[in-house]
């Protein structure tokens, strides 16, 4: 460029005489401007188009070195947005990040970071992966065949870079978590936690303790627990520890709630069964004399009337043995959102281009179906609800104020929650529950991360931190929903949606994995239309 401006200048510096000038010469100086201009145009057109190719991201290949230009960076930690910066990404890792000077960059004499390929995010707002807690890898729903990619595509669709696997099908979940640390799979990288009472269940601590090591020896990384009998909770959790699983427990209406959890040392509590329980009085919820547990609907009916039940004081009590006992808690307030509002739930807008019909059938009534319960739903159910809500909300706000860790996981795939908007819904509620976006975020970054004993490596936008990544078009400290994939008859606008999820360094372009999810869905439509 330096030569070819040179060129141009000097044919100028020497401008033909107006008069009395030899033609030849004028004509050959006339050709020789022209010849220049011609010649620096193309160059400038060639040399636009070279840089234009080199710096264009490739989805699913990850570059040698990846700068991310002019973003606003949420770093994941709770700290306020900051910007512009440029982050410098060599292989899978965060290498560098710059903060730009604006006079500088105004002067022209800013010295930017280079790369073989750059993301522009001038007006865009760049954080952590998003980490989803509580996932099911599925590959069918009712026993009807489901295809993998939608899942995993509508994840990284929706900027999730991490999941936490908790229970599926774990030999089938250990080899996609190896095909994703290698790149071979299109999808989040997965933590997979293998579920403990699978059949025969362990009956005493020698048997729970050596089904906690058959575990550990398929390379798990944690535990998945169900309800729990107290004589053999403490062996479990003691076992887990020693052998460096982590574990997460769905608590249900059982001998062991949040009290034991504390006395034990467990990791997570899942969805909030065992809290309330655990702040009764006299210890029973008062359920009535034709009660059945094994009945859904009667029991999810009945789980809305618990929270009322619980004594406040002693719920702070139970708060606070969780938080000195280190027990995150991960809510998943959006999986019981349709208890409280089913129309809502049935009728999500992004159903009609999202939604696959195999998840559509299994999202209705059926009491063969796991979380299709709402056969007869009421007011009646909805208003008890909605009164269990503001009750859970208090209590986790009151748990973070204390010190605990809150976290943020979808469990989609039932009660009406697709997989990637389940976990943006979830944080929307985050908010509802009187959070600040900005700690709803980290809740989903950097409190995730520390639930998963990764806070060394994901959750934040730093140096030496992993680069799982997403850059978002618009300000999600303003507006949660430009997480969401843009839609024209939007009432509040069409929204942003996210433009790049980078995980482990591999750069995939959202919109061309939404856009094929909708491919997915509309040919399966066609194919059970037939």
């Amino acid at each position: 460029m330096a030569s070819t401006a040179w060129y141009t200048t000097s044919a100028r510096s020497h401008p033909p005489r107006s008069s009395g000038s030899n033609p030849v010469r004028l004509t050959r100086l006339f050709s020789t401007r022209f010849l220049c201009a011609t010649m620096s145009a193309t160059l400038t057109l060639a040399l636009t188009s070279a840089l234009a190719a080199q710096s264009a991201p490739s989805h699913g290949v990850r570059p040698t070195r990846l700068v991310i230009r002019g973003a606003t960076i949420i770093e994941g930690n709770g700290t306020p947005a900051e910007g512009p910066k440029d982050i410098v990404i060599e292989g899978n890792r965060i290498a560098q990040i710059v903060s730009l000077d604006p006079v500088a960059i105004k002067d022209g004499t800013a010295r930017r970071p280079t790369g073989d390929v750059i993301i522009d995010a001038t007006g865009k707002y760049v954080m952590p992966g998003l980490i989803n807690l509580h996932g099911h890898v599925q590959d069918e729903r009712g026993g009807i065949a489901q295809p993998l990619e939608y899942q995993m595509k509508l994840w990284l669709g929706m900027g999730i870079t991490t999941v936490r696997d908790v229970s599926s099908e774990t030999p089938k979940t250990l080899q996609l978590r190896a095909r994703s640390l290698s790149g071979d799979l299109l999808g989040p990288r997965l933590y997979v936690y293998a579920r403990y009472a699978y059949m025969p269940v362990p009956r005493n601590d020698v048997e729970a303790r050596q089904r906690v090591r058959d575990l550990k020896a398929q390379g798990v990384d944690g535990l998945k627990l169900f309800g729990m009998d107290k004589d053999v909770y403490p062996a479990v959790l003691d076992e887990a520890r020693k052998l460096g699983l982590r574990t997460a427990h769905h608590m249900a209406v059982d001998e062991t709630n949040a009290w034991d959890a504390a006395a034990g040392g467990l990791t997570s509590i899942e969805h909030w069964y065992g809290v309330p329980d655990a702040a009764i009085t006299d210890g029973l919820q008062s359920f009535p004399s034709n009660f059945n547990y094994a009945d859904e609907g009667m029991r999810f009916r009945y789980a809305g009337r618990l929270w009322r039940e619980a004594d406040p004081t002693r719920l702070q009590d139970v708060l606070k043995a969780m938080v000195k006992a280190n027990v995150a808690w991960n809510p998943t307030l959006e999986i019981y959102e349709a208890s409280r509002d089913l129309q809502r739930a049935e009728t999500q807008p992004w159903f009609a281009e999202y939604l696959h019909p195999t998840l559509d059938k299994y999202f209705k009534p059926d009491p063969s179906n796991h979380g299709s319960y709402f056969a007869n739903w009421s007011s009646t159910d909805e208003a008890y609800w909605k009164e269990n809500y503001r009750i859970w909300f208090q209590a986790v706000r009151d748990f973070e104020r204390l010190g605990g860790v809150v976290g943020a996981g979808e469990d989609a795939g039932f009660i009406y929650q697709v997989y990637g908007f389940g976990l943006i819904r979830e944080l929307e509620l985050h908010q509802e529950a009187g959070f600040a976006p900005l700690r709803v975020l980290q809740h989903v970054t950097a409190n995730n991360a520390k639930i998963l004993g990764e806070e060394s490596r994901l959750g934040r936008v730093r140096p030496g931190f992993l680069a799982d990544l997403i850059v978002i078009n618009g300000n999600p400290l303003e507006d949660l929903k430009v997480f969401y994939p843009p839609r024209a008859d939007a009432a509040a606008g069409p929204g942003g949606g996210v433009a790049w999820t980078i995980k482990d360094g591999i750069p995939y372009d959202a919109p061309r994995l939404l856009r094929e999810v909708r491919e997915l869905v509309s040919s399966a439509k066609r194919t059970n239309g037939r």
